[in-house]
């Protein structure tokens, strides 16, 4: 057996994962995600472009942990590319693949309208988009929705089950039974591990006994604030800076985290804790994506559905909130004096309605930009939230960064250091631990801390295309 990563190796994003078995049949070969890659567009335009394989010949299946962009992303080009081979996820990941990927396939269509027009000479050099909306549509038919818990035939010789991974709804870690040359293992993979005690969605299931486990280590370097404070401390930058006057910018993933931030919200107004400021949704993506959470109540933590879901009501719908849809509507917020809030993807800045209210707000030193999730090397937000950076580049031109700038990462759905230790400690069985989806930064001291934990537990940080051989 050998398991290969095509990405997220000594970085965040792009997570995929081969594994290769030789069966009665000959070679199968897997994939565990098939994700975009995101930072400098460059380096991105060249990652996201080519496969180092066949996906029409090699592959035989695909088993996704959950819907964000950086695990899913590259679906449709694989089906573009001839893949035609089922992708195994939840039934929730299933439905909020759908709208994530129509929404990703827009918005290379547009990326590559404006480099065509303003930037011919450029990395991103007018050769297509890398996918369409109908990539999105037409690749939809792959799809294969499973229930938690419950075994299912990946391929010959692989068998699967999704255990919940409290980072997303829908979200999964795999549990992989593979049997060849009549010696079985037991691979687990975490997907993004999530957090205890986050709204909404339920906690992390505990992994079984597995032998080889491939874990992400996006925060293993690092303490998250306690999810307890998150509320507090949203409370205290809305009203202090509706006591400017000024805007809330929040750049967020229009999955998951604008629901829960939209959550917090409502509970704060409910108990009148802040002003009644609007809240503008301004995405017409994290207004498809609410509607598919409402269609999956299953996903749902106990506290939720005492508290809005048992009584009928709707936990992302208050009398503060609407939810923008036309680009009109979104453009008529430039002009709107504060205080308001605005919630607009995408996450790290790098694409979306966001852009657009940071040109025209991050230099009115009465506003404030609430980040609320992970930003990775090389992406606007990362810039936006490094104090050690006084301008930005927004649409090619630079900003001056005046609004207050805050990071509320109590808020994360990844595991931190912590959560990280103990997942580790009371996983049983281990003799093999792949650390990807971290820069090496968190990775290092997240594997040393292994070593003290799991005497004689051999630790990998593979690079993207090495070949790790399980014997």
């Amino acid at each position: 057996m050998k398991i290969i990563p095509h990405g997220a190796a000594r970085e965040v994003t792009g997570t995929c994962h081969e594994i290769q078995i030789e069966s009665d049949k000959g070679l199968k070969r897997i994939l565990l995600d098939c994700g975009l890659f995101q930072g400098k567009r460059s380096e991105s335009a060249v990652k996201n472009a080519e496969f180092p394989f066949n996906p029409a010949q090699d592959i035989d299946a695909v088993v996704l942990s959950h819907a964000h962009m950086d695990h899913a992303g590259r679906i449709p080009l694989l089906y573009k590319n001839g893949f035609r081979k089922k992708v195994h996820c939840t039934y929730a990941t299933k439905d909020l693949a759908e709208v994530m990927l129509m929404d990703s396939g827009y918005i290379h269509e547009k990326d590559e309208e404006y480099f065509c027009k303003h930037l011919a000479k450029s990395k991103m050099e007018c050769e297509g988009p890398l996918y369409t909306q109908q990539d999105a549509i037409d690749c939809k038919e792959v799809f294969q929705g499973q229930n938690y818990e419950s075994w299912f035939d990946v391929c010959e010789g692989i068998k699967a089950r999704f255990i919940e991974a409290g980072h997303i709804i829908g979200a999964a870690m795999v549990v992989l039974e593979i049997t060849e040359n009549g010696k079985t293992h037991h691979v687990g993979f975490t997907g993004d591990l999530g957090r205890n005690m986050l709204p909404i969605i339920r906690d992390p299931a505990p992994m079984p006994p597995v032998d080889i486990l491939i874990c992400e280590s996006t925060y293993g370097d690092r303490l998250h604030e306690n999810i307890s404070t998150a509320k507090e401390h949203l409370k205290e930058i809305v009203v202090n800076t509706a006591k400017r006057g000024g805007k809330v910018l929040i750049p967020a993933f229009s999955l998951e985290r604008t629901q829960e931030i939209i959550y917090d919200l409502h509970v704060l107004w409910d108990k009148k804790e802040i002003p009644a400021v609007s809240i503008f949704v301004d995405s017409p993506l994290a207004t498809k994506v609410t509607d598919v959470f409402m269609q999956h109540p299953e996903c749902y933590d106990k506290e939720i559905y005492e508290q809005f879901l048992a009584k009928a009501h709707n936990p992302f719908q208050f009398s503060l909130v609407k939810y923008t849809a036309s680009v009109e509507e979104s453009k008529a917020l430039n002009g709107m004096p504060g205080p308001i809030i605005i919630m607009a993807g995408s996450g790290m800045c790098e694409a979306g309605r966001i852009r657009h209210h940071l040109r025209n707000e991050i230099e009115d030193e009465r506003n404030t930009i609430l980040a609320v999730g992970y930003m990775a090397n090389n992406t606007l937000g990362r810039r936006i939230i490094d104090p050690e950076i006084s301008e930005v580049r927004i649409f090619d031109q630079t900003y001056q960064k005046r609004a207050e700038v805050v990071h509320i990462n109590a808020y994360s759905g990844h595991a931190d250091m912590e959560d990280l230790d103990n997942f580790i400690v009371a996983t049983e069985g281990i003799n093999k631990i792949i650390l990807v989806h971290g820069e090496m930064e968190s990775i290092q001291p997240f594997s040393e801390r292994i070593k003290q934990a799991k005497n004689g537990v051999e630790i990998v940080i593979p690079e993207r295309e090495e070949e790790i051989e399980i014997l």
